[in-house]
């Protein structure tokens, strides 16, 4: 497997070796990227929690290479699974010049480099891999473990992407084409109100460009003028995701190259508990990801009956750490004849790392979310996960809009 043309480091001691080596040389502008990163670091807000806490200023390569060390040899936990992103995610937080050096060149061969061994961490056997899976099923519990079909898992991978029991998602109005359902256990926020494919239009500090976040499609004009909804995905939950609407897959891509790091602030996506509001969705048309567009049959809201088809598409995005975006099968593209698919169907899965999904409308057909009486809408939570996951207090909207890196 490689990055472009840079072969991946198969052992850390080999990616250590490397990163140095390179700042050495100054590879590609790696130590004058790197070096201008930290000089511009910006301080992170005084009330950060110390378990979050990372002083990315002047730091030199070996204070680098010791923070992968670090990372490499820790374990993530159920409410910690995000905190050495969250250290990480200081080195480019508010900075030009850390957003540079992580989406650009080098320095994003060599988040891919480290990603792609997190990737073999997380896919090894043995007792360490027992260990975390114990911790993790023990941290969650016997109540939420209950919804999950019990397996022996061999690596963390396998137990990540653990199934659902059968019956524990039933899927809402499944004969009723016009009812859209959740594609994955997730937080859901409205983005926007009128997509683009050109130039983002700001609604409400957010903002989005359709054609890019789909690759050029085809089908991207079938949006512009729509809305789009978010549907993030948290470390501890069920991360397989599946079709909000029945009809066919016309087109899919689960390929599209990107970024894993630079998200300008990282700690504002989890905005004090409204996970993703207001946040500046168009920095995810950079990363890893992939697209599926379903066609489907609209109803009549009065009678009931067809009143033509039209368009749906879902956005998996992966997100740091493992970025995979993974599709069973029957939906790896490219789509030679439209595919069939049941509302609530599996598309595929996230390995371990930040990940959420992105659902696409036509003009008109989807304005709010809306719930019936007696439906869920939340949790009432246990205060450890709140903390870890969802909130913290430091969290204030960003200061400047800027697009990543070209």
């Amino acid at each position: 497997m490689s990055q472009d043309d840079e072969q991946y480091s198969e052992s850390l001691k080999e990616f250590l070796e490397k990163i140095t080596s390179w700042y050495a040389s100054d590879r590609e502008g790696f130590r004058t990227l790197y070096d201008a990163a930290v000089k511009n670091v910006v301080p992170y807000p005084e009330d950060t929690p110390e378990e979050v806490r990372c002083d990315w200023k002047n730091k030199d390569i070996r204070f680098l290479c010791e923070f992968f060390e670090e990372w490499y040899a820790w374990q993530p936990g159920v409410n910690s699974g995000l905190d050495y992103i969250e250290k990480f995610s200081w080195l480019n937080y508010e900075n030009d010049y850390g957003m540079v050096f992580l989406t650009c060149g080098p320095g994003l061969k060599m988040t891919a480099d480290f990603t792609h061994l997190q990737g073999l961490q997380m896919d090894a056997s043995g007792p360490q891999a027992k260990e975390l899976i114990n911790r993790w099923v023990e941290e969650l519990g016997p109540k939420r473990m209950a919804d999950y079909t019990i397996e022996d898992w061999q690596t963390f991978n396998e137990f990540f992407v653990r199934e659902v029991r059968e019956g524990r998602r039933p899927v809402d109005a499944p004969t009723d084409d016009s009812v859209v359902v959740a594609p994955a256990d997730c937080v859901i926020n409205m983005i926007v109100d009128e997509l683009t494919d050109t130039t983002p239009i700001p609604v409400k500090t957010v903002t989005m460009n359709v054609g890019q976040l789909l690759d050029n499609s085809s089908y991207a004009e079938r949006f512009l003028g729509g809305t789009a909804v978010s549907c993030i995905l948290m470390p501890d939950s069920y991360h397989r995701y599946h079709a909000p609407v029945a009809g066919d897959v016309v087109e899919a891509r689960d390929d599209i190259g990107g970024v894993h790091y630079g998200m300008r602030d990282f700690p504002e996506l989890l905005n004090k508990g409204d996970v993703g509001y207001g946040y500046d969705y168009e920095m995810f048309d950079h990363f890893r990801r992939g697209y599926v567009i379903i066609r489907t049959q609209y109803l009549n809201p009065r009678t009931g009956e067809r009143d033509g088809e039209g368009y749906v598409g879902m956005v998996p995005v992966g997100l740091n750490s493992i970025a995979s975006v993974q599709f069973l099968d029957k939906f790896k593209g490219p789509i030679e004849k439209p595919v069939a698919v049941e509302k609530g169907e599996e598309i595929g899965n996230f390995m371990y790392g930040g990940s959420l999904n992105i659902l696409l409308f036509e003009p008109g057909r989807f304005p709010a979310l809306q719930l019936h009486q007696g439906q869920r809408i939340g949790v009432l939570e246990d205060p450890e996960r709140t903390a870890g996951l969802f909130t913290r207090s430091y969290h204030t909207q960003s200061r400047r809009r800027r697009p990543l890196a070209p």
